[in-house]
């Protein structure tokens, strides 16, 4: 049976399943995504509600901003685009075909004539019957004409990662295969207000990005964020615990399995940094290697395969960079090298206390 049908077999009960919590977690851990990372006060907002806010002001800020994509005329399989047709216009934000390939091909030619082109792919697991168009036209589309033509004003939304019951379909995080292309932005928020901020960073950005959503985090993710127009800056990523001891780096929703290891190590003595890369592409080198030089030690964690995951990027250059300074080898807590299980996703998982035996490990080398 052809991926077609399936999704459209499929349809309702996709909708069903992204509209219920029914992905557990700690409270302990839901408390970890409460509180806002600025001082700013503003409205409690998930973080579906937040993209969505970050839409709504793109269209209505600037009339060349498009949205399209599967189902985001009636607001999407997870709602980010409830309300924009009816306030904006079926002109401005439509359906497309099922066609991935042809959703991205689209938004670059009408991103090369100066519009903002925001298109959604369903899942990131459907996202590679577009990879020809992403890394061989969109990110070379500047480079190839000599920065006569761009593309600049494409972004692509795509929700990634574990969902508690996606399977390998609907579960992957493939981020790494878009930071080995030159040209293109990849940016992956950690809640509410890091994503209403950095969306709209990427959509006036004059680079073509691709924006990962951690659907995990869709209903479970609260905190205060600002009603208002704002952005956050591309490429610079947050230090949101100081420590001593050891410097932990990762993206998305692992940030918050990782903050769980963090307290954790904390009743054992141990002073953990944690870092929010948030935008991979190009990534901020200087933050991660300044920590690093401060602790001395170094562990990276995302959901992604180990092997040839963006970790291995980053150990690789904090390697180089900081080879005299590091008092023991770079560690990875990542997922497994096999396809993204089902009934086995507890065992493939980064999971808390995998993060927290490395983190002893790695101080106690």
């Amino acid at each position: 049976m052809g991926r077609s049908s399936v999704m459209r077999r499929s349809r309702c009960r996709l909708m069903n399943w992204a509209a219920s919590d029914t992905r557990r977690r700690s409270r302990s851990q839901q408390q970890a995504f409460s509180t806002s990372s600025s001082s700013e006060t503003g409205k409690s907002l998930n973080l579906y509600s937040a993209i969505n806010q970050a839409l709504h002001i793109a269209l209505e800020t600037d009339p060349r901003t498009y949205v399209f994509g599967e189902d985001v005329g009636f607001g999407g399989v997870f709602r980010c685009t409830t309300g924009l047709a009816d306030r904006f216009g079926k002109q401005r934000v439509f359906n497309t075909p099922l066609c991935e390939q042809g959703i991205v091909g689209f938004g670059i030619g009408l991103a090369a004539m100066g519009n903002r082109a925001v298109a959604e792919i369903q899942f990131a697991d459907y996202i590679f019957p577009a990879f020809d168009q992403i890394v061989n036209e969109a990110a070379k589309f500047r480079y190839r004409s000599g920065n006569q033509f761009n593309c600049g004003g494409l972004t692509i939304r795509a929700p990634y990662g574990a969902v508690g019951h996606g399977g390998h379909y609907h579960s992957q995080s493939p981020e790494a295969f878009f930071c080995h292309a030159p040209g293109i932005k990849v940016v992956i928020p950690r809640s509410p207000r890091q994503a209403k901020g950095l969306l709209l960073s990427c959509i006036r950005d004059p680079n073509p990005v691709v924006f990962f959503e951690p659907k995990w985090l869709y209903r479970l993710s609260v905190e205060e964020v600002p009603e208002h127009d704002f952005m956050l800056p591309l490429s610079e990523a947050e230090v949101i615990r100081e420590g001593n001891d050891i410097t932990l780096v990762g993206w998305g929703a692992q940030l918050s399995v990782m903050e769980q290891a963090c307290l954790d190590a904390e009743k054992d003595g141990i002073s953990c940094e944690l870092i929010d890369l948030r935008t991979l592409i190009p990534w901020d080198k200087d933050t991660v290697e300044a920590s690093v030089k401060k602790t001395g030690r170094l562990l990276i964690s995302h959901e992604a395969p180990v092997t040839g995951g963006f970790g291995a990027e980053i150990a690789a250059s904090i390697v180089e960079s900081c080879f005299l300074r590091l008092e023991a080898p770079v560690s990875r807590v990542c997922g497994l090298d096999t396809p993204f299980p089902l009934v086995f996703e507890p065992f493939y998982m980064p999971t808390k206390n995998k993060i927290l035996d490395a983190i002893k490990t790695t101080v106690n080398y």
